[in-house]
């Protein structure tokens, strides 16, 4: 099924002056790494490997939702411990598998050559955020980069992707913002931009992606690719 671009009821779409994604799961594959962490954790536990395929869809909600998958007895001091010894983990093997998606490169580069700015917004914390997008040659070309401690809000509050706007001196209703879950939708409308959902990303079963309030939703990879060069003017 073909993405639906434009959401009934929405006005016209302007032209993207900027294009903001979120990261995990939506530009960037990181999940072999961070279940990669989670096991090496469990292993250090005396526990089994999850398989990957388990553990995926929850990938974008960070550290605390992984370890609770990992250890759900935990709690308390001995829950913390375990975060940070995950965190402590994950840092140190940031992109030993992780990768761009596949077009992922070509989109960006298709928005830069038309010269529409894009930039990051993520809620993952600058001390892994900006080292990572290192490793991936990203950090010098995104025009701005928005972690989830830049600002003392995170998404779904709006003010994170408000300050990308602002720093990429685009307003907000000339901005589409993509990402991979329910509170990306809720950060970009509240901020009055448009919101696609990438639908190849880390999301749970049980939710329902299409019945998230976007314009639009982007079946795969590829398709995100595409679209992305479609924005050309």
């Amino acid at each position: 099924m073909r993405a639906s671009h434009v959401h009934r009821g929405r006005p016209a779409p302007t032209r993207a002056r900027a294009v903001l994604f979120d990261l995990d799961g939506t530009l960037v594959d990181t999940a072999p790494d961070m279940v990669g962490a989670l096991n090496q954790l469990r292993r250090e536990e005396g526990e089994g490997s999850l398989p990957l395929e388990h553990v995926r869809p929850f990938v974008s909600h960070g550290a605390r939702a992984l370890v609770q998958i990992g250890f759900p007895q935990a709690t308390g001091a001995a829950f913390e411990a375990l975060r940070v010894r995950f965190l402590d983990i994950y840092r140190r093997q940031l992109a030993r598998e992780t990768q761009l998606y596949d077009g992922a490169v070509e989109g960006l580069t298709c928005l830069e050559s038309a010269g529409i700015s894009w930039g990051i917004v993520t809620n993952k914390p600058g001390w892994l955020t900006q080292p990572l997008l290192e490793q991936l040659g990203l950090d010098r070309r995104a025009g701005v980069i928005v972690s989830g401690d830049t600002l003392a809000q995170r998404k779904p509050h709006p003010a994170p992707l408000l300050h990308a706007a602002e720093k990429l001196a685009a307003p907000a209703a000339h901005c589409i913002y993509v990402g991979d879950a329910e509170r990306d939708v809720q950060a970009g409308n509240a901020a009055g931009m448009r919101v696609f959902v990438a639908l190849f990303g880390y999301i749970p079963e049980n939710e329902r992606p299409r019945e998230w309030p976007a314009s639009g939703w982007l079946e795969s990879p590829a398709e995100m690719a595409r679209w992305l060069a479609s924005l050309r003017p």
